[in-house]
């Protein structure tokens, strides 16, 4: 094992927001979708993203380091410290003046940034009407040197400034802290250096508990680790338990396949906040036993679901979770997962019809894949495939809670959707789509096409490897491209039509290996390793450059990144004990 580095891995705020686990706001340039303000702000993930106050040093020139513990603006007259006292608290140090305004210029009945001097707590307070929280600054040490637009209402700046008390007392000192309504007068005797130190401490000992294979060979282990961590919130509103959002930037969701990936990830070291990435969604099952599309702070989307990976994930996690599930677990998962299951044989299959169907390319996760052209409304494979491994996944539950009659429904049933999913849509070399309201069949250059290879040992040989020959043509120098890049299809930034993604790559590599094509399952495996070692973690990467694209700080790609990385450096180890 090695341990981490107490200041943790450097990186760039353009890219990875400053945040801390537990937190629900962060500290970031990045205020909306590929939108990055001059300075840095605190960005709260409470009823949407919202950028709330703008941090700005009064110097000419500042230049920004970050690390997971401390942020630093450093400049020729000083420098200014932030660090995380606590998931609601951050505490700012400088010997340089420091202004703190609300974000927003213009007060409505409705929307933007009140400010004001709190009498009874000693502090000034800017309240959100997007967020619905406060945020209130206390000075510690040093002076306010000036404040602009205490209870103006309307257009107005609403700002206080900063500074040491006199140039030679050397620093100042205050806390943010973001609360709902009231809480007694900040105070504490926990010094700057302390919370920095503890908070070195606390992610040392996550990227120990997350990833203690990791090693130089796997460089980039400890930033994904922090994505991970830092991502991470409390539970809040809509959220039930501590949830990983995709991101702290505007991907600030859990969507309803995204999160298994992130309990895969934390299920060795993490086991407790890996069952609950796993469960988040089912909290919110409906009557019709279909999960949500994403859940988050203030809004949870039914419109759409998510494909169901949810009975691969499970016999994986069941697996890598370092204690078995006792039977109230087992028995709890079992009745969600069923349900989820007979949602895709009710609600989504047509009268008659042996296969579900997506309603939408949405619903498969692969929104605009070229697979949906033709139409929208369509059975495919991929489905057929995630439903089937589901259903042996709930025949080994069902053995498991001594239900044998139920544990042999479902591999009847796992068999017949097999079954009709090769005898419907196969057509001696590939895999086609079939419409629901027309009946045509076509095949496209999507990687979409090629998912059934995560049935993996259940395939009959013939047919995993004429997928894996196809898959092949889908591997660029980075990894798996999600349109084949000769197809006129092809897009560098076509999100599913030719990025490189995270959880496909996973999949892909998984069935791979259970159907015995290793060397396959290496090479991707060690493209996608090299490229977010190279690239970092972004939500999808230009297939043939390697850039990242999008959203920059995404945890299925960080998780995924730790999955693969692990699994190489256990299959090293063995080896070289062989």
């Amino acid at each position: 094992m090695t341990t981490a580095d107490h200041s943790g891995p450097a990186f760039s705020l353009h890219d990875i927001p400053f945040s801390t686990h537990g937190s629900w706001f962060n500290i970031s340039p990045v205020v909306a979708e590929k939108t990055r303000a001059e300075d840095l702000h605190l960005v709260s993930h409470q009823n949407g993203m919202h950028g709330v106050l703008r941090l700005v040093p009064q110097a000419d020139e500042t230049r920004i380091e970050a690390t997971p513990a401390l942020l630093t603006w450093f400049a020729p007259t000083g420098r200014i410290d932030l660090a995380y006292a606590s998931p609601d608290t951050i505490r700012l140090r400088g010997t340089g003046s420091l202004r703190i305004s609300a974000a927003a210029r213009t007060l409505t009945p409705f929307s933007g940034t009140y400010f004001f001097h709190d009498a009874a707590a000693g502090a000034h307070v800017f309240t959100s009407y997007e967020t619905g929280c406060r945020y209130r600054v206390t000075l510690l040490s040093g002076t306010v040197t000036e404040t602009r637009g205490t209870q103006a209402l309307g257009e107005n700046e609403r700002s206080l400034t900063v500074d040491a008390s006199e140039p030679t007392d050397g620093t100042w000192e205050l806390a943010i802290e973001e609360l709902d309504t009231a809480r007694p007068a900040y105070t504490t005797t926990t010094t700057f250096t302390k919370i920095v130190e503890t908070a070195q401490n606390t992610f040392a000992d996550f990227a120990d508990t997350a990833a203690p294979w990791r090693s130089s060979a796997t460089p980039a282990a400890e930033l994904a680790a922090y994505v991970v961590q830092s991502a991470t919130v409390r539970p809040k509103g809509l959220v039930t338990r501590p949830a990983v959002l995709m991101s702290k930037h505007w991907m600030d969701k859990v969507w309803s396949w995204d999160h298994c990936f992130n309990a895969l990830a934390l299920a060795p070291g993490c086991p407790d906040l890996a069952w609950d990435q796993f469960h988040l969604p089912f909290d919110h099952q409906d009557e019709a036993g279909a999960l949500p599309d994403s859940v988050t702070h203030s809004e949870i989307l039914h419109n759409f679901v998510k494909p169901p990976i949810h009975g691969w994930a499970l016999g994986h996690l069941r697996r890598r979770l370092p204690a078995p599930l006792d039977d109230a677990a087992l028995s709890e998962t079992y009745d969600r997962l069923t349900r989820w299951t007979e949602f895709w044989l009710t609600a989504r299959r047509a009268p008659g019809a042996a296969l579900p169907h997506y309603q939408h390319g949405n619903d498969s996760g692969w929104d605009n894949a070229t697979t949906f052209d033709p139409e929208r409304v369509v059975v495919t494979a991929d489905l057929a495939a995630f439903l089937a491994l589901q259903m042996h996944e709930l025949a080994d539950l069902a053995v498991q809670l001594n239900r044998p009659d139920e544990a042999a429904r479902w591999t009847r049933s796992a068999e017949e959707t097999q079954s009709a999913m090769i005898d419907e849509l196969w057509r001696g070399n590939r895999f086609v789509a079939r419409g629901v309201a027309t009946g045509n069949t076509w095949h496209s250059d999507s990687l979409l096409d090629l998912m059934p290879i995560a049935l993996g040992e259940h395939l009959p040989e013939e047919i995993s490897s004429a997928l894996a020959d196809r898959i092949e043509t889908h591997l660029t120098p980075y990894g798996l491209a999600t349109e084949v890049p000769a197809s006129p299809h092809y897009a560098a930034d076509g999100y599913w039509r030719g990025p490189i993604w995270a959880p496909a790559t996973v999949l892909v590599e998984d069935g791979l290996r259970r159907a015995g094509h290793h060397r396959l399952a290496d090479e991707i495996s060690a493209r996608f390793r090299a490229l977010c070692e190279a690239h970092g973690f972004a939500e999808n990467f230009d297939a043939l450059t390697g850039t990242g694209l999008r959203d920059r700080a995404y945890t299925w790609t960080a998780s995924s990144y730790l999955l693969l990385a692990e699994a190489h450096t256990a299959r090293v180890r063995i080896g070289r004990m062989s």
